[in-house]
């Protein structure tokens, strides 16, 4: 099971508070503001600073 469209719309980043997206590979979602990318485990998106990476604008 994948992280659900509602659960989508809701999470934005701890951080700057933006809006994120799914990853391509569905392992992750990236911040569309700071580019913070926040692991999804267990279809679980685990949004502590701390666990994510970041990652270059596309």
């Amino acid at each position: 099971m994948a992280v659900s469209q509602d659960l989508l719309e809701i999470l934005v980043c701890p951080v700057c508070k933006k809006d994120v997206k799914l990853t391509p590979d569905e392992k992750g979602l990236k911040c569309v503001e700071c580019h913070r990318v926040y692991p999804i485990r267990d279809d679980i998106p685990v949004m502590l600073v701390d666990e994510a990476t970041i990652e270059p604008e596309e």
